[in-house]
């Protein structure tokens, strides 16, 4: 049977995988005194997320990868694990944490791009929204913080800006090398009068 078709939980304390069809166990992963918050299928593995603050990816046969959110735990005993792990496309895994997004590539766990929050807001994981390829996120500030400062929107390159320069290694889709001032490859002349 194809390792990718199976259906992945929280169950007590273990991230469990179990057959879409029977419903058999196809495996278990436990953190001896640690229980998953969350779990997301991606890739054919299971990224957990636990009340330590730390992300695990796992094939069922071996952890793959694992990283440590910084000061998370306590948050995260209190708050739990709503909203935290969140797909940025296929390849691309963002954290969310009040303090920060962590962007993670899922194939390795490389860490790709960190997005703090902005001194006296907190992001809001559990409010964020998919829209199209992007992640928009709920920043609350103070009361008197125009509400566009609130909202904050990522991709898989990091935070969506106006002309932004991507952090990552990989050309925005459409767009070959540097950018070019007119789409055209001719020379623009302006009209005669």
């Amino acid at each position: 049977m194809d390792e990718r078709a199976v259906r992945t939980r929280v169950h007590g304390a273990a991230v469990e995988a179990r057959d879409p069809h029977s419903g058999a166990l196809r495996w278990r992963h436990t953190r001896d005194g640690r229980r998953p918050l969350a779990v997301l299928h991606a890739r054919g593995e299971a990224i957990a997320l636990w009340d330590d603050g730390l992300v695990t990816d796992t094939d069922g046969r071996r952890v793959r990868w694992h990283r440590a959110l910084p000061a998370a735990a306590g948050w995260l005993r209190a708050q739990g694990g709503t909203g935290v792990l969140r797909p940025l496309g296929r390849d691309m895994l963002a954290v969310v944490t009040p303090s920060r997004v962590t962007a993670y590539r899922v194939a390795d766990g490389d860490l790709r791009w960190v997005l703090p929050a902005r001194q006296g807001c907190a992001f809001a994981p559990a409010r964020a929204v998919r829209h199209s390829g992007a992640l928009l996120l709920a920043q609350p500030c103070a009361p008197s913080a125009a509400w566009t400062a609130q909202l904050v929107a990522v991709d898989a390159l990091g935070r969506i800006t106006p002309r932004r320069r991507p952090l990552g290694d990989a050309v925005p889709p459409g767009r070959h090398g540097a950018p070019t001032e007119h789409p055209s490859a001719e020379k623009v002349v302006a009209p005669p009068r």
